[in-house]
């Protein structure tokens, strides 16, 4: 067997967008071949696995969108993976709902993801400024703006909107991304709450203010919801709880939809 012939390989799922992200990984040829699916399709991709395409892979590489290759990474899937010789999954991004870690670990596949903190800064961002869009009704004006209704006069300008000095903001999961969104609220002037599986030490929680369930949904102003997916946290927000709500309170979502469908 000649050297070119021993080296293992490594299957990418999905786009690698990203100049450098790319450079990094087409360098990984000096000690793999690199490889990709011909199918576009979980139903295809799932023949590709169980027709031997993949044998000899030792690694995968995936981004999230790729599950609109693959679907979920689960059940037959695992299992013709790890036949294949699969060991190790390297998935980019935080979440992981798209992948069944225990039957990962069932077939001895290892998985990793992108350490939460990295994105929490800029998730936090986001969430601030829909946070900020909504109260100060951004958007309504920007397209009155855009449409040049504001030429006629007040009666076709967006509403006033809300400051939100002074405002309570509820943050559901006070993990990475809601610790650093309390800060930045705080410099707003805003009131913060949190409720998370349980109480953080005083010194993580930033000024911010532990209460149960009942109490965050009745006395927010803004909820900002900021919770991994799973079975726990799927349909924790619904109906009822915005029944309990402030009429007019705000919600921001900036947590993990399933991105499976």
């Amino acid at each position: 067997m000649s050297m070119s012939e021993s080296k293992p390989r490594v299957l990418l799922l999905g786009d690698i967008d990203h100049a450098p992200a790319r450079s990094a990984y087409d360098s990984l040829s000096s000690l793999a071949h690199l490889i990709t699916p011909q199918s576009t399709n979980p139903a295809d991709f799932l023949q590709e696995c169980q027709s031997g395409a993949f044998n000899g892979t030792k690694a995968i590489y995936r981004t999230f969108g790729s599950v609109s290759i693959t679907g979920r990474i689960e059940g037959e899937i695992v299992k013709t993976l790890a036949e294949a010789g699969v060991r190790f999954i390297a998935h980019n991004g935080a979440g992981y709902d798209q992948i069944d870690i225990p039957t990962c670990t069932s077939h001895k596949i290892h998985v990793s993801n992108t350490a939460p903190p990295a994105l929490a800064a800029a998730t936090a961002d986001t969430a601030l400024f829909l946070l900020l869009a909504a109260l100060r009704n951004f958007n309504p004006a920007i397209l009155s703006l855009r449409a040049g209704a504001w030429r006629g006069g007040p009666t076709t300008l967006a509403p006033l909107g809300h400051d939100p000095y002074g405002k309570t903001l509820g943050i559901l999961g006070m993990g990475g991304i809601g610790r650093n969104l309390a800060g930045k609220a705080a410099a707003l002037g805003m009131n913060v709450t949190y409720h998370n599986r349980r109480q953080l030490p005083p010194a993580d929680e930033g000024g911010a203010r532990y209460v149960d369930f009942e109490t965050l949904l009745e006395g927010s102003d803004v909820l900002s919801l900021n919770v991994p997916l799973n079975e726990k946290t799927k349909g924790m927000i619904g109906k009822e709880e915005f029944a309990k709500m402030k009429r007019g309170a705000v919600v921001v979502n900036t947590a993990r939809g399933g991105g499976c469908g």
